[in-house]
């Protein structure tokens, strides 16, 4: 093998490497110029066929040209490596002077909005918040409120049970009975918020879960002209001026009973899908405690008497967000939690 020009080799070199503007085509000099069956490592392996005498010069000055090109190629790569990221620097460029960008609050759920409004009247009104467990007892949930086995209230609040002859509760009305169950002293105010389960069908108005807030208040002499008041109060706070109407109906732990109908928000009661065509949507149920339950829980009948109602939050925090559909309410989606309108809490 003829002994190698190293200079024509390094000149070479130089200008493929003047012609090398991005990292492939520099990865493509370094293997040319640097890699194993490069002219200089071809020249190395080829020093057996030079001369003794002048072999050491010869290989001194090919390892020389090899560590030039090497350093070379690596001066060129820091090169493009900092154009690359100047360039990047200048697509990215942002001024450190403005204002960043503000990650946006959060929000308490309209349920929970609701829910505290509706404490807070009753607040103003005496009463006291008591929680209940969610899985109940049967007892609670239907016997002591006269409602026995095979009563078609049952049938009506088809729910779901669990082990060991538990269900999960049908309505908060439970908690009454269990402060009924434990309390004495006169008068009785309390207030109980929390999710209730029916096996019911889903509409733009129920659900199978739900939040219900329920009030009840023993004394003597109360009268249903005390109930009327209280709801007609709960409605004006609650809700302004907006229309209610109250309508007769049955709950078989309270008699007599009465439900309140709101005028539907979304079409002031013209009929939408929201209020299923009617114009109306019933939020809240009451009447006077049944004599059966006041036995139950050993109280006399003739000596004191009870208001007892119950709102329906899933329905009312629909209302007050403008959702045609209360589903909307546990879809988890952010949108609900910034459209609360229509005279909102």
């Amino acid at each position: 093998m003829a002994r190698p020009d190293v200079p024509a080799l390094v000149a070479a070199f130089r200008a493929d490497l003047a012609n090398a503007t991005d990292p492939t085509q520099l990865d493509v000099v370094r293997r040319t110029h640097s890699g194993k069956n490069s002219p200089l490592k071809l020249g190395l392996r080829g020093l057996r066929d030079v001369p003794a005498d002048d072999r050491p010069a010869v290989a001194a000055e090919i390892n020389a040209a090899a560590e030039a090109i090497e350093v070379e190629i690596a001066a060129a790569q820091g090169q493009l490596e900092a154009v690359a990221l100047e360039a990047r620097l200048d697509a990215e460029w942002a001024d450190p002077n403005l204002p960043g960008v503000a990650t946006g609050r959060g929000s308490r759920h309209p349920l929970s909005l609701v829910e505290d409004r509706c404490l807070a009247v009753l607040r103003r009104l005496g009463f006291e918040r008591v929680d209940g467990p969610e899985v109940e007892h049967p007892f609670y949930n239907f016997d002591a409120l006269n409602v026995p086995e095979h009563h078609p209230a049952r049938d009506a609040q088809d729910t779901f049970w669990v082990t060991d002859g538990f269900l999960l509760r049908s309505h908060t009305t439970s908690v009454q009975a269990r402060t009924l169950e434990t309390r004495r002293d006169l008068p009785i105010r309390i207030a109980s918020a929390g999710r209730a389960y029916r096996n019911e069908a889903v509409d733009a108005t129920h659900l199978a879960m739900f939040h219900q807030l329920e009030g009840l208040w023993i004394d003597r002499g109360l009268t249903f002209a005390h109930l009327k008041g209280i709801l007609a109060f709960l409605a004006t706070e609650l809700f302004g001026d907006q229309r209610i109407r109250f309508k007769p109906k049955f709950y078989p732990y309270t008699e007599p009973s009465v439900g309140v109908d709101l005028a539907c928000r979304l079409c002031d009661g013209a009929g939408c899908e929201a209020c299923h065509g009617a114009g109306w949507i019933t939020i809240l149920g009451a009447g006077m405690v049944h004599p059966a339950v006041f036995e139950t829980f050993g109280f006399d009948p003739n000596e004191v008497s009870g208001i007892a109602f119950g709102l329906g939050t899933t329905r009312m925090a629909a209302q007050w967000a403008g959702l045609t559909r209360v589903k909307a309410l546990y879809e988890q989606d952010a949108r609900v939690m910034r459209i609360l309108h229509r005279g909102a809490p």
